[in-house]
């Protein structure tokens, strides 16, 4: 290898020197990154433990390399401080320690098989500056992509959680729900600082997005329980209105019932028995109780009971008024047919006059076949149709 110049050396020096404190001034905040200092204080589990353990050594392996660096510069200015004007033989040793690979980096024992019988028992891996920052150039970019990810996924599941956990801290866990929700938290925490990598960001929002909604039925749940203790009196009277709702409603129901079972022939209606009376006396109990928080969770389990007893209320109401809305509508539309064969001048006609007898017999009678009611009109309809096309 040819020597380099005194002035080459120097300014071989320089560059290197420059270099040097730019590595040092990115693998010091390579040490800080963010991502690394969760991998350092919550050690990896699962996939992230996985992908973690490559990248481990090889940055190891850059610290290592950086060492070596150092160590080879440090070297070579000791010999270029110690003569102002350099002798062939400092210009070699500097042109070796610069441009060569003067470093014992590794020794690695050769198997016996392996062996000559004169040959050297270990290989010694020597290594330069150059071929040094080249690995480390290349290893750079692996470690800082998989930090990068690292963090990335964390601070999202972090950014997530926040308004759940500021509305965990507002509220407290009073409630069996809350308890659950933080419990749900504190796993997705402890998840994204062992295994961040495991989440992806579709899973990341959307149960971050289920949580949000879970705390947000809860607040409001609390809040109408903090009304219900305010407003003890007036929340109590307007339980006995929706009591006293049901009651109408079943009272209709019955009726149509009745009706249904007079005027339509159909399989037996179901017959809903009033639920109300239960439901008072528990109001009644609550009502001469003190308005605590207690009370204020039985008023307000209460009222969701009484809710679904109206919903039952309704729909049996609602079968039974169907029937009998379907009979009105069947008149309705007979009538029509009727009005409509009069205007066209065939109502006394033997076919439609036949047809008509048919269908108002069947609606006239009690109980009457919905169904076939409904067959009769309908061919009814067709009578009228086929006559006044025929005459037409």
């Amino acid at each position: 290898m040819h020597a380099l110049t005194a002035l080459e050396i120097d300014s071989e020096l320089a560059s290197r020197g420059r270099e040097i404190d730019a590595v040092t001034a990115t693998l010091l905040e390579l040490d800080r990154h963010p991502g690394l200092v969760l991998l350092r204080g919550f050690p990896p589990t699962g996939g992230t433990a996985q992908q973690w353990r490559p990248i481990e050594q090889l940055l190891d392996l850059m610290w290592e390399d950086f060492g070596r660096i150092q160590a080879i510069l440090d070297q070579a200015r000791v010999v270029r401080a110690q003569r102002t004007k350099l002798t062939d033989a400092d210009r070699a040793e500097l042109t070796r320690l610069l441009r060569d690979r003067p470093h014992e980096a590794a020794r690695t024992a050769i198997p016996m098989a392996q062996r000559s019988l004169t040959g050297p028992g270990e290989q010694v891996l020597f290594v330069g500056i150059a071929d040094t920052l080249e690995r480390m150039r290349t290893a750079f970019p692996q470690i800082a992509r998989f930090l990068d990810a690292v963090d990335a996924a964390n601070t999202r599941v972090l950014a997530a959680l926040k308004p759940v956990q500021a509305e965990l801290t507002r509220l407290g866990g009073i409630t069996p729900e809350l308890r659950a929700i933080a419990d749900a938290v504190t796993d997705m925490l402890s998840r994204s600082a062992t295994d961040p990598l495991s989440l992806n960001t579709s899973e990341i929002d959307s149960r971050a997005a289920e949580l949000v909604r879970r705390i947000e039925r809860e607040s409001h749940d609390l809040a109408e329980l903090r009304v219900l203790s305010e407003q003890w009196p007036t929340a109590i009277e307007q339980t006995r209105d929706r009591l006293g709702a049901i009651g109408k409603v079943v009272d209709r129901g019955a009726l149509a019932r009745e009706q249904v079972q007079e005027k339509i022939h159909t399989a037996p209606l179901p017959a809903h028995r009033d639920e109300t009376g239960p439901l008072r006396r528990e109001l009644d109990a609550l009502a001469d109780g003190p308005p605590d928080t207690r009370a204020a969770f039985a008023l307000r389990e209460l009222r969701r009971r009484i809710a679904a007893a109206h919903t039952r209320a309704e729909q049996a109401l609602e079968l039974a008024q169907g029937l009998l809305d379907r009979r009105a509508e069947l008149r309705g539309r007979l009538a029509a047919y009727q009005a409509k064969a009069a205007r066209l001048g065939v109502s006394e006609e033997q076919d439609v006059l036949s047809a008509n007898r048919i269908a108002t017999g069947l609606l006239g009678r009690v109980p009457c076949d919905l169904a076939a009611v409904t067959r009769a009109i309908t061919d009814y309809q067709q009578v009228v149709a086929e006559v006044s096309g025929r005459r037409g």
